[in-house]
């Protein structure tokens, strides 16, 4: 019987999809918990043929479920083998979220996470220059920054989903950029240099040719080619090398990476907790190996339906409700099949997820594995961009405990910035990039020294003649 209920579902979600369902579907895909519940009770509000049944169901075949079970029918493994995941979408009573009319929301500080995430730490500096429906947009944006503090997101799509201009997302994101960490938000290190700049020039002197170096000279900048830059800009070698001390002493290409709040933050605020995640991940133990348990959240109490009697009624509708009354079925419908199919893409994408980070998942950073999103996409058929949507926004709680973004299982060099970090913590004097690229060789890892400098820098490591001058302090005091 489950065999068979799998095989009907699988059928019904391959049908070719209608321009709106595609539509709807990602856009529900990329949602995070708190986003797609604030979607599902506005359209509860505003459409009467939407109803939701507020019992114990299963979110994705709709049977009745006991004493806050998961359903025996979709919570089940594709092998009987420890290392297959039983992956559902879980209908838990405490994953639900509840909602709170304006005058009883819990206050912000209280939902923080336990250490203030950048998102939240920017937001609560702009939060004054923006009205409600602006500190919207701005949370849309300060969420879909990347670990560098950057903005990948076109600004034409933020656009189309608030159903405003342009110009207005333009306004929002250079009052964020012009926040602490300077240029967070920018769409590339070229922009977060440049608004840095800028701000400093406000205050101080600053040289002509810096700001032409950042926005004519940056390849040759970056790819430190020092000698064709002073060609470019028509000046010499120890001008060019003071502008690069300039830039390496006040400004950061990564915002995220820099000074800001009370602490310094690097990459590792992905360890960062978040309120709620999307996904659990637990150990079933069994004899040999632990079997893992993947609960996909289903944030809200109850399964969405046609209103029955909306539903009764249509047949009898006058005819100048006919139209309207006939809309909103149709965007219930939709609705509830749009739902349908995003928890089935979350499922499938954490089947396959989980299955190739297993050794990551129980053991830690330096067992991660270098996936790539396209790859994953092959693997399910579906689009690169589907997958990217899949994983923007949500976190996952591992069976330690550790809360983390989902984008880090695609993240292809943890394992080799794990065992970079142990060789420097290892060190019984500080070690150069060449002499670590060399130690990681030796691991397995042919990077270049280059390499080594970049990962160095994500983690927050200072170089070795730093690291030396910081031992030696450390010593005197």
């Amino acid at each position: 019987m489950t065999q068979q209920t799998h095989i009907t579902y699988q059928k019904h979600t391959h049908k070719p999809m209608t321009t709106a369902h595609l539509a709807q579907t990602m856009s529900l895909l990329e949602m995070n918990n708190e986003e797609l519940v604030e979607k599902i009770e506005g359209e509860l509000a505003n459409n009467p043929a939407l109803d939701l049944v507020e019992d114990q169901q299963c979110p994705t075949c709709n049977r009745k479920l006991y004493r806050n079970s998961p359903c025996p029918f979709c919570s089940f493994s594709s092998s009987m083998g420890f290392d297959s995941p039983i992956v559902f979408i879980s209908p838990r009573n405490e994953f639900y979220s509840t909602s709170y009319s304006h005058e009883e929301k819990i206050p912000y500080e209280e939902l923080s996470p336990e250490v203030e995430d950048l998102p939240s730490y920017v937001l609560n500096q702009i939060r004054s220059d923006l009205d409600p429906k602006e500190c919207s947009i701005a949370t849309h944006i300060l969420t879909r920054l990347d670990s560098d503090g950057l903005l990948r997101t076109p600004l034409l799509e933020i656009a189309q989903y608030h159903h405003i201009p342009v110009a207005s997302v333009k306004r929002i994101l250079s009052i964020i950029q012009r926040s602490d960490p300077l240029g967070v938000g920018a769409k590339d290190p070229q922009e977060a240099l440049l608004v840095q700049l800028e701000t400093i020039s406000k205050t101080q002197s600053v040289d002509p040719l810096i700001f032409q170096a950042i926005s004519k000279g940056f390849f040759e900048l970056s790819h430190q080619q020092y000698k064709s830059l002073a060609k470019r800009l028509n000046t010499s070698i120890n001008h060019v090398e003071k502008i690069k001390k300039f830039i390496g002493d006040n400004l950061n290409p990564y915002p995220a990476r820099t000074h800001w709040g009370t602490i310094r933050h690097h990459t590792d605020s992905h360890l960062h907790r978040y309120h709620k995640p999307d996904v659990y991940i637990t150990c079933l133990k069994n004899e040999d190996e632990p079997q893992l348990i993947v609960e996909i959240v289903w944030p809200i109490k109850g399964t969405l339906r046609i209103n029955p009697a909306f539903h009764k009624a249509l047949s009898q509708a006058p005819p100048e409700k006919i139209e309207q009354w006939n809309s909103d079925y149709q965007k219930a419908h939709l609705l509830i099949k749009c739902l349908g199919q995003r928890n089935h893409t979350l499922v499938k994408m954490m089947q396959k997820l989980v299955i190739k980070q297993r050794e990551f998942i129980l053991k830690g950073n330096a067992y991660s594995k270098p996936i790539t999103r396209a790859k994953l996409a092959e693997e399910l058929n579906v689009h690169e961009s589907t997958i990217s949507r899949s994983v923007s926004g949500k976190s996952v709680q591992l069976p330690s405990g550790q809360i983390i973004p989902i984008s880090l299982f695609f993240d292809r060099s943890l394992h080799i910035r794990t065992e970079m970090k142990e060789i420097i913590a290892n060190e019984t004097k500080p070690l150069s990039d060449t002499k670590i690229s060399e130690l990681l060789s030796n691991r397995g890892y042919n990077i270049a020294r280059r390499t080594v400098a970049k990962y160095r820098s994500m983690e927050g490591i200072l170089p070795a003649h730093l690291r030396n001058r910081q031992k030696v302090n450390e010593i005197k005091k």
